[in-house]
């Protein structure tokens, strides 16, 4: 199981998950974060400083969102798992899902 990162966080990246993140498992896409799934260590302590309530568990993700699992799981399908976020810093793409979302919050 991981942590995944549902539509609220698109357009807003509020970073204050990746600064509280032990393991760097939290990756910066063009218009939101992503959960590395296998990086992740499930500690949990991304969700409660999340500002916009954009992180659940794997098993609690809203069924609004639940297609937002297998984006935040594919998003790493390209990368692999280059072991740590803040050495590859902004991914200049997003998942399609993401991607073909109108802008967020306007």
């Amino acid at each position: 199981m991981t942590y995944v990162i549902a539509q609220p966080c698109v357009d807003v990246k509020d970073r204050a998950c990746v600064e509280e993140c032990p393991v760097d498992c939290i990756y910066e896409g063009q218009r939101s974060l992503y959960i590395h799934p296998d990086e992740c260590v499930d500690c949990g302590a991304c969700e409660p400083v999340c500002p916009v309530e954009a992180i659940f568990y794997e098993e609690d993700v809203p069924d609004q969102w639940s297609q937002y699992t297998r984006a935040n799981a594919e998003f790493f399908d390209a990368l692999g798992s280059p072991g740590g976020a803040a050495k590859l810093g902004l991914i200049e793409r997003d998942h399609p899902l993401i991607a073909a979302l109108p802008p967020q919050g306007e």
